[in-house]
């Protein structure tokens, strides 16, 4: 019987992953409930369904041991970024700190395993990570009345690296940052999918990344200048957000844009993870 509070994962090679529930002790096998743990399933309560099938002893177990994790989610629908949403990343990214939400997109296609590789783009010197708390959209969310509102339309929330590749986002984007935002493999995300009703409105979290075993960022998710509930409130006064959509929320301080730090090379080891939701670990190489 589950002894401990109940996240999801996706486990197996790339196209071919197996949705489960575990208690961090035993992980159950969702294919009697689900293909996949999608836009579909969550709209269904599909993670309450999953726990109460595992409590009840209705599914079975998995041995995960060995299994590569992928993302805890299926390729999303859309992946929608805050940018700018940590008064100190602002100020050492050059700017003050907004006065609204900054948006922009990354291809769904950018999102792997939290331990995937990550690979450098041909000729690029300036591929950076940020360590972001990511929501997953559970219910559609169209024209929310308040920030109220907003949590009961999020399934639960994931880790999320925001790799980014700073000529193409900045010098090469003519103001559009998606640009240098999409290369493959510059969303690795998870290990977890951590419902909400375990997390609440996703403040208070410890976030933090490492570059070669080295700290580069160390801050709290209550020092986000929009929280949770008022990016998908504000999101929704303009796009209509959908179950399986992931919204990055920003990261904090401690990047290689602040020139404290040099920016990735191949061989480099990314460390990052936030309270309660897991860690990742990837290695860096440059692409064929």
């Amino acid at each position: 019987m589950p002894t401990h509070p109940m996240r999801f994962q996706r486990l197996g090679e790339p196209g071919f992953e197996i949705p489960v529930v575990s208690d961090g002790e035993t992980s159950w096998d969702l294919r009697p409930l689900t293909a996949d743990i999608d836009g579909a399933f969550l709209a269904a309560d599909g993670l309450a369904a999953a726990e109460r099938a595992a409590l009840a002893g209705e599914l079975p177990v998995i041995d995960s041991t060995g299994m590569r994790i992928g993302a805890p989610i299926a390729r999303p629908s859309a992946v929608i970024c805050i940018g700018m949403n940590y008064a100190a990343h602002a100020r050492e990214s050059g700017s003050e700190p907004p006065t609204d939400i900054v948006v922009f997109y990354k291809h769904p296609n950018t999102v792997v395993g939290p331990n995937d590789t990550v690979l450098v783009p041909p000729g690029s010197v300036t591929t950076d990570w940020e360590v972001e708390l990511a929501a997953v959209i559970g219910r559609r969310a169209r024209y929310l009345a308040s920030p109220a509102e907003a949590l009961a339309h999020i399934a639960g929330f994931t880790v999320a690296n925001d790799v980014s590749e700073r000529e193409y986002q900045l010098q090469r984007s003519l103001g559009q940052w998606s640009k240098g935002k999409s290369f493959e493999t510059f969303n690795p995300l998870g290990p977890w999918l951590v419902p909400t009703a375990q997390v609440g409105d996703g403040s208070g979290l410890g976030i933090w990344s490492r570059v070669n075993g080295e700290p580069r960022q160390s801050s709290t998710t209550s020092d986000l200048i929009f929280g949770v509930a008022e990016i998908v409130y504000r999101l929704s006064q303009f796009m209509v957000l959908e179950p399986g959509d992931l919204i990055n929320t920003g990261t904090p301080e401690g990047v290689g844009l602040s020139g404290r730090f040099p920016y990735l090379a191949p061989g480099d080891v990314v460390e990052l993870g936030i309270d309660g939701l897991g860690e990742q670990r990837t290695t860096v190489r440059a692409a064929d």
